[in-house]
């Protein structure tokens, strides 16, 4: 039925476009979006490490700096003890004097070739104590400037020595002089060290070779040993670079780390990943609140669209679900086709309307007509009949039959036949009125309806048919007539069922009287 939407999808063109463009344009968005994350996050990744990969240099190198610096003022004042070894108030100057000198050292001392204490600043340890650290037995042992690995001291205190021989101005080896590095302490390291120049949670930390902290931020953890980490394995194979790692307390770091050349040390400087990428991801937040106003625009621009495209193609739809109705062309042809695939569409379906309307108009002509004489036929009549006893209008009726039509047929064979049919056809049609209905009703058998005419006209048009016909040579060379039969609605039948039925007898009547005649009923 029209209008009906059963068994059709339930998503029309506009709907589809406005989805597959919004889902276009916000996945394109996100996707521009994704990938300017990522870039950004990669590149400030790699930015990262790479600025702790130099900070670690830097602080590497300033850290050798210092450690050679320590170790040539030892060198120095080692020299300066050669001549005055004896004098225990020299060597108490001496140690007051490097202390004051270089404030890097926690504690200084000088220790006799036996190991055993002359002086220290501050007094810590008593004079006279044999030493037996091993800071003390490498200095006595190798009798060369030297850092020591951290140690616990007799002190308790875990430290680091630098230390350098002194020898008599004879080659004499009398001792050395050293200076102690307390490194749960506050010491040179942290000042070194210590401010780090991100304040996020990023922080630097030393190892000696044996894996051991010797400086971090959390100095409770000095003297601890590092487990498996692959920063540490690389720093202390001697290598400098940057990578992420995960830290001891499972927080991803971006890490840069390099070894020193004065002592077997790595410096590691590293930054929570986190830290660094949060400004990117408040970046990203805000820049997808400066997009929504634009996405929402676009959106309403797709929805205008869809709508002004799909307008033609919905009117179109709609008005071809009822074309059957009268003015359904007028309709159509009222819809503005503003793009070539509507205009084309609309002139197709105006086309095939005309060409069903054509075809329906074909066939309702040939269902109600008689294709050989091109008369009504009984359906057509009927219709007639129907319409004007409805209407209550008056009319004749002429029931026409031709006379020994057999005869007719067996001597020029039904091809003559119907060539006399279709002649008479022709001439009734020409004998009649505008609004007279002739029928071919039967075979040889004719009905003509004479609407509004009283029954006496109608008995002079038969009269003057059946002299036409018998007159007039009808597509064979033989004379043939007619005989009529007449009626009238109503004058004599109120019904029009009544009226054929007289027509038909007053027919049969003229044939029984000799034929070629009309008998009124």
């Amino acid at each position: 039925m029209p209008g009906s939407r059963r068994g059709l999808p339930h998503i029309n063109l506009r709907q589809l476009i406005l989805v597959l463009s919004a889902l276009s344009v916000i996945l394109t968005l996100a996707s521009v979006l994704s990938a300017s994350y990522r870039v950004q996050r990669e590149l400030l990744t790699e930015s990262t490490l790479e600025a702790n990969r130099v900070y670690a240099r830097k602080l590497a190198d300033t850290t050798d700096l210092y450690i050679f610096g320590a170790q040539r003022m030892m060198q120095a004042h080692a020299r300066s003890l050669s001549g005055r070894w004896d004098s225990a108030a020299e060597l108490e100057q001496e140690v007051e004097m490097v202390r004051e000198e270089y404030q890097g050292f926690n504690s200084v001392l000088i220790v006799d070739a036996d190991g055993r204490l002359l002086t220290m600043s501050p007094k810590l340890v008593a004079t006279g104590t044999k030493l037996d650290s091993i800071g003390s037995r490498l200095a006595l042992q190798h009798r060369r400037t030297q850092v020591s690995p951290p140690y616990v001291a007799s002190t308790g205190r875990l430290v680091v020595v630098v230390s350098s021989p002194v020898f008599a101005p004879d080659g004499r080896y009398l001792g050395y002089v050293a200076g102690s590095i307390y490194l749960h302490e506050g010491n040179v390291l942290h000042r070194l060290l210590g401010e780090h120049y991100y304040h996020d949670g990023s922080y630097l930390f030393v190892v000696d070779a044996d894996r051991r902290l010797i400086y971090h931020h959390d100095i409770g953890r000095v003297g601890e040993r590092v487990g498996s980490n692959p920063i540490v394995d690389r720093v202390l194979a001697g290598e400098a670079g940057s990578m992420q790692s995960v830290n001891s307390q499972q927080t991803v770091m971006l890490a840069g780390y390099s070894p020193l050349k004065s002592v077997k040390w790595g410096v590691v400087a590293q930054r929570p990943r986190d830290a660094t990428l949060a400004p990117l991801n408040a970046l990203a937040r805000r820049l997808v609140l400066y997009t929504l106003p634009l996405l929402l625009v676009t959106l309403v621009l797709i929805w205008w669209l869809s709508r002004l495209i799909t307008l033609p193609l919905w009117k179109l739809a709609r008005h071809a679900q009822v074309m059957e109705e009268t003015g359904a062309s007028q309709s159509l042809s009222g819809v503005r086709a503003w793009y070539f695939e509507v205009a084309q569409l609309k002139r197709a379906i105006l086309i095939g309307l005309a060409a069903m309307k054509n075809t329906i108009q074909r066939l309702n002509t040939e269902s109600l007509t008689d294709p050989l004489t091109g008369l009504f036929n009984r359906r057509g009549m009927q219709e007639f009949l129907d319409a004007w006893a409805a209407g209550g209008r008056s009319f004749a009726v002429i029931q026409l039959d031709i006379d020994h039509f057999k005869r007719v047929n067996d001597t020029f064979g039904h091809d003559g036949g119907d060539r006399v049919l279709a002649s008479l056809g022709s001439l009734i049609r020409n004998d009649l009125r505008p609004d007279d209905v002739a029928c071919r009703s039967g075979g040889e058998e004719f009905t003509i309806l004479l609407p509004d005419m009283p029954l006496a006209s109608a008995a002079q048009i038969a009269e003057r048919l059946r002299l036409r016909v018998a007159t007039t040579t009808l597509g064979v060379a033989a004379k043939v007539t007619v005989s009529l039969g007449l009626a009238h609605f109503p004058e004599t039948a109120g019904e029009v069922a009544a009226v054929l039925k007289q027509a038909d007898r007053a027919l049969y009547a003229a044939k029984e009287r000799g034929r070629d005649q009309v008998v009124q009923a």
